[in-house]
């Protein structure tokens, strides 16, 4: 079984950056692959940003060139690095883990944090 607890996040003015972190165990954190959703109120969870088991990456077009998703083994942590922040980043932040290839869908994963809430303001 995996265990996930995101931490990080908080409130800052547009432009700005946030890092957020995911502590994972319960399971090897070098065979999971693991990304971040986001999910505002009254809209469905969006994939943000993912790594696959060899390191590669995919992001929404949406965050492209400003969020940069990565992991640490041997902390056995995931960070998503967000900068120039805008308001629309709003929303609360999930980190995901599963075996599935590498993939923004949230069905293809099988283990999911509580959250840490991100606010963006103008």
């Amino acid at each position: 079984q995996v265990q996930l607890v995101e931490s990080g996040g908080g409130s800052v003015q547009a432009g700005g950056s946030l890092r957020l972190s995911c502590a994972a165990s319960g399971s090897s954190y070098s065979t999971d692959r693991m990304a971040w959703f986001r999910q505002a109120p009254g809209k469905e969870r969006e994939g943000v940003a993912a790594i696959g088991y060899y390191g590669t990456t995919a992001y929404a077009n949406s965050v492209k060139g400003r969020f940069t998703i990565s992991k640490d083994n041997a902390k056995n942590t995931l960070y998503l690095q967000m900068n120039s922040l805008k308001p629309e980043d709003t929303a609360m932040y999930y980190c995901a883990a599963g075996s599935a290839s590498l993939s923004l869908q949230p069905t293809k994963y099988n283990y999911w944090g509580q959250g840490t809430q991100v606010t963006v303001s103008s």
